[in-house]
């Protein structure tokens, strides 16, 4: 199921996914960097977070966070636990950021994929993202999406 996040029950699951699954791709920051894991608790508390579990209060294995700025959804972070990828989680997880986009009123989507996560890139272009640019000093691609009414309608993390 795709719900909303629980601070308390899925912030350190998220945080351990975010470590081991994301920190380890990024050219800027390494899992050891005592600045960027203090920032990820102020992070997710900026936007939206949806969750994949089984059970609405069983432990994530994997998430979504984004944001809105004006009508613009910004994707900021997505991982699914290894054990648990082939599964369509990621594929689901940003239709419900989309439906969601769509209820606040959002026309485009933007992410950022780091270069090496050529995973995450097959996907994002899958679901309709074009690389709009890549920028070396970061190591990383920008992709958009115009995003069109119609799609799936947000349910509130159903």
């Amino acid at each position: 199921m795709i719900r909303l996040r629980r601070p308390r029950t899925d912030d350190a699951e998220i945080i351990r996914l975010i470590k081991k699954e994301l920190i380890p791709l990024s050219y800027t920051s390494n899992p050891r960097d005592a600045q960027v894991i203090r920032e990820i608790p102020k992070r997710l508390r900026r936007g939206v977070t949806f969750v994949a579990s089984r059970t609405k209060t069983s432990v994530p294995f994997g998430f979504l966070h984004l944001y809105t700025i004006g009508d613009m959804l910004v994707y900021d972070m997505l991982a699914v636990h290894p054990d648990h990828r082939g599964k369509q989680l990621g594929t689901k997880l940003m239709l419900c950021g989309e439906a969601y986009g769509l209820s606040q009123k959002c026309r485009t989507a933007r992410l950022f994929v780091d270069e090496g996560n050529g995973r995450a890139h097959k996907l994002y272009a899958r679901l309709g993202y074009d690389t709009v640019r890549y920028y070396p000093e970061v190591r990383c691609y920008e992709m958009a999406k115009m995003l069109l009414p119609g799609g799936a309608a947000w349910t509130g993390g159903q």
